[in-house]
């Protein structure tokens, strides 16, 4: 038996034949106690008070997504917690303030305090009081501070005329400047391409984009890059 975590004083079971595609043998390899999972509902005996599971049927894709919802709500209700204690109020009483509300004009919480650390602004356009949002902002400010990663680049970079040391420069320089990317010299013909974000995997992405555009462009040389490290 489980409980559920969404649904206070239900309670699920998950057989044995449901909690894997592969051959059970031991269950304590595949289910640890007091860890949280993401299930399926198989069905539900509303009779006898039994809701059947599944831990096999759920795509790894929709697990890390629910997990990562679950996540970001209870960070939410979190936050929530400290508006109301900066504003003397208990937890069910900011919820009527202004949670329903955040979650009725934003579909969660979580994405209405991710917006209102950004953009508050959007939050007024929203009908959201003036003084909540001052307040969600103040907070959210600090509790959503997010940390850089750092992600590095070794790029391989020739040029085979008799000016190659000048045009590796201009192509190094043309880097820093059109992208703000850190460049620094290894050992020539390598040297390290190094960018910050808050958001690797959209930077990261960029940063490959940029590179590639930029190689295409040589001519007279050639030029490979490998994606080294991410240091948080």
């Amino acid at each position: 038996m489980c409980k559920l975590e969404e649904y206070p004083g239900k309670e699920g079971m998950i057989h044995i034949s449901e909690v894997s595609g592969k051959w059970v043998r031991d269950i304590r390899k595949f289910i640890k106690l007091n860890k949280m999972y993401v299930a399926k509902v198989l069905r539900k005996d509303e009779s006898k008070g039994h809701i059947n599971l599944s831990l096999k049927r759920v795509p790894r894709i929709d697990k890390t997504r629910k997990m990562q919802i679950y996540k970001n709500e209870q960070k939410a209700e979190r936050i929530l917690e400290k508006i109301a204690k900066k504003q003397g109020l208990t937890l069910d009483k900011i919820y009527e303030k202004i949670g329903f509300q955040l979650q009725e004009e934003f579909g969660d919480m979580f994405t209405a305090f991710d917006i209102a650390s950004k953009s508050p602004d959007k939050l007024l356009d929203k009908g959201i009081p003036k003084k909540w949002v001052k307040i969600i902002h103040d907070v959210t400010k600090k509790s959503l501070r997010r940390k850089k990663v750092k992600i590095k680049v070794e790029l391989n970079l020739k040029f085979f005329t008799g000016d190659g040391i000048d045009k590796t420069k201009k192509f190094l320089m043309d880097l820093t400047n059109k992208y703000g990317i850190n460049v620094k010299y290894i050992s020539a013909p390598k040297y390290s391409v190094e960018i910050e974000s808050e958001n690797p995997k959209l930077a990261q992405k960029e940063l490959i984009k940029q590179l590639t555009d930029e190689i295409s462009k040589i001519k007279d040389g050639e030029a490979s890059f490998k994606i080294m490290e991410e240091k948080r």
